[in-house]
């Protein structure tokens, strides 16, 4: 990963570690979002070409609304991120980590206009490379942060085996640890899941497998010794 980690400290004293969302990531939503823009456009030129002089009016305040208002409208709202960041798991956070406010909004979107010089956006990229949080000058302003949202590691649940006979006779004691085991694996990361189910891997055989096959198969043993037999 070429982006870096970040830590805040919020005003209750927890330690926040973000990623931020380098220019790869940050241009791909923004192609996003300018392609749901122009899309939007192009449908309004149809209803104002039936609305005549009036019509080129409302084209072009619809147009100005959308490049200026649109990031702010969605980054204000629950998600703290345009369609396009969404869609590439971004959102956008004060430097602390907390929700992006109305002024920082509306002060890093307005200073849009200094990004895009000399032409291109080429301030914003510059910007983006040089520092390791990836900030453009909109950002710097409002003090604002562009992160990768947290993605959910996937979690084991006993529904998702078929249930397995053990391989060897299991004491009360050996039952009881495997039942607890996948009793746990719903609250646990699929890392450290497989991480635990290597210490019970003698239950569901000796032959040499895959960490994810050990797990699946010492969940099968629990499902089995639940009572559950198909």
């Amino acid at each position: 990963m070429l982006d870096s980690v970040v830590a805040a400290e919020t005003p209750e004293g927890i330690l926040l570690e973000m990623r931020p969302a380098g220019l790869s990531a940050r241009f791909c939503a923004f192609v996003i979002d300018k392609l749901i823009i122009v899309a939007i456009l192009y449908a309004a030129a149809f209803v104002a070409g039936m609305m005549g002089g009036a019509g080129i009016g409302f084209w072009l305040i619809l147009a100005f609304v959308l490049e200026w208002f649109y990031p702010v409208a969605f980054e204000l709202g629950k998600h703290g991120a345009t369609p396009g960041k969404r869609a590439m798991d971004l959102k956008v956070v004060m430097d602390n980590g907390l929700p992006i406010t109305p002024a920082a909004s509306i002060t890093r979107n307005l200073l849009r206009v200094a990004d895009m010089m000399p032409a291109a956006y080429g301030a914003a990229i510059f910007s983006m490379l040089v520092r390791a949080d990836s900030k453009r000058l909109g950002d710097l302003a409002a003090a604002t942060l562009v992160v990768h949202q947290p993605r959910p590691a996937p979690k084991a649940t006993l529904d998702m085996v078929a249930p397995l006979a053990p391989a060897r006779l299991l004491s009360p004691r050996d039952q009881a640890a495997v039942i607890s085991l996948a009793a746990r694996a719903p609250t646990l990361t699929v890392e450290r899941l497989d991480e635990l189910a290597a210490l019970a891997r003698s239950v569901q055989g000796d032959e040499p497998r895959p960490p994810t096959e050990v797990t699946r198969r010492v969940l099968g043993v629990a499902q089995w010794l639940l009572g559950r037999r198909s």
